[in-house]
């Protein structure tokens, strides 16, 4: 156990929130508390730090039970607003995925295809509260004779609605530029040719896990916002790989850390769950995610200290290298440089696109901050923390203006 000056536990930081008594800031408000005043001083001052993110997380979907019918029916094949659900769980239990396309989208036999609507759609609709067309067909049994089903619901119809997202909240990505020369449609979005646009997607020093580099305080049962609602992290995202590179700092310099996250749909918002059309790619939903990151001592201060400055993301070609599995780096950007909107490569000025939406990610963060405050919500302990995969830090990267 490490010797720090400051020690609290979630226990006592709980009871500070049922007594009105927490002090609680924005990820983008400790930057300068801990600049100011340092990290020991910080710890002491401020009990909660939130945070937040806005952004389309393809590994998303949701646990759907839509109800027996009479006759009851095992359905075998589901539709939601013609988009097809997975329906191997069981009788009346579905999973809509948020990358599902209408099942006569015409995809990219016209390129590039619009996806104009799929299982991040049908999400939206339902947490809406609009009507959503179901077909269930099924090939009958003894105890479930039924063989179709074909009804308009809405989200307070159902029994049960969860969202549950394998892979969400990347901690870091690809800035994604395309050396080919023609335009490519990418789940960055459109590209266009010689390196003539930039894109990123996190919310930099927002972001949750920039702000827990080495989840000292996020793992299973972590409470969080989820989709203007509150959620868990359940497990370690799929493709969760701790064990990136990282700088002085602890920040991962690629891809690394991910969570698995589930909530009640029910609660949830339209505006923080948005179905995303990706022309020439295909269909997923946006996300609304935020983490309140405890300060139990200096040490989680300094890393929820962190600017924009100091993360810097990997600057890839999807124009070759990516659909190659190369696994080249152009160089780093740090995303202060990239929240300017124009950085240097080769020489050359490029315009830098975000993909996430620091707008919604700041409102996520003074939501989660609000009720914090209000005593609206507690800090989950985790019962298990994510693995860390810590390697040695490896020095900064300055491939960028």
């Amino acid at each position: 156990m490490a010797n720090f000056q400051v020690n609290k536990t979630y226990q006592e930081i709980n009871e500070k929130i049922k007594q009105g008594k927490a002090v609680v800031v924005t990820a983008e408000e400790i930057i300068d508390i801990v600049r100011r005043k340092g990290e020991v001083a910080a710890a002491r001052e401020v009990d909660v730090v939130t945070t937040g993110t806005f952004s389309p997380m393809c590994s998303s979907g949701a646990f759907l039970n839509f109800g027996h019918a009479k006759p009851p029916i095992k359905a075998s094949a589901v539709k939601l607003n013609n988009v097809p659900a997975y329906a191997g769980l069981a009788a009346v239990d579905v999973y809509i995925g948020a990358t599902e396309p209408a099942a006569d989208d015409p995809l990219n036999k016209v390129y590039p295809g619009e996806f104009k609507y799929g299982g991040g759609h049908v999400i939206q609709d339902l947490v809406a509260g609009r009507t959503v067309h179901l077909v269930a067909d099924a090939y009958g049994t003894d105890c479930y004779p039924n063989k179709r089903l074909e009804k308009d619901i809405t989200l307070k119809d159902l029994p049960n609605a969860v969202l549950c997202n394998p892979r969400n909240c990347y901690q870091n990505y690809n800035c994604a530029v395309n050396l080919s020369n023609r335009t490519i449609y990418t789940y960055m979005g459109p590209l266009k040719p010689r390196a003539a646009n930039a894109n990123y997607c996190t919310a930099g020093e927002l972001s949750p896990l920039f702000n827990d580099p080495y989840y000292r305080t996020i793992g299973i049962g972590t409470r969080i916002f989820l989709g203007g609602g509150v959620g868990y992290v359940v497990f370690p995202g799929t493709q969760h790989h701790p064990g990136r590179p990282r700088g002085e700092n602890g920040v991962p310099l690629a891809p690394a850390g991910t969570l698995m996250v589930l909530g009640d749909m029910k609660k949830m918002s339209p505006r923080f769950l948005v179905g995303v059309s990706l022309l020439g790619y295909g269909c997923s939903l946006a996300v609304g995610l935020g983490v309140p990151i405890p300060l139990l001592n200096e040490e989680m201060a300094r890393f929820c200290g962190v600017a924009d400055e100091d993360i810097f993301a990997p600057i890839v070609d999807y124009g070759t290298d990516y659909p190659a599995g190369t696994g080249r780096i152009l160089g780093q950007v740090s995303y202060a440089t990239l929240k300017s909107g124009k950085m240097i490569l080769d020489g050359n000025e490029i315009v830098t696109v975000p993909l996430s939406s620091l707008v919604r990610a700041r409102e996520i963060a003074l939501l989660l901050k609000e009720w914090i405050e209000q005593g609206r919500f507690l800090l989950g302990e985790p019962v298990e923390l994510l693995p860390t995969g810590e390697e040695k830090p490896v020095p900064s990267f300055s491939h960028e203006s």
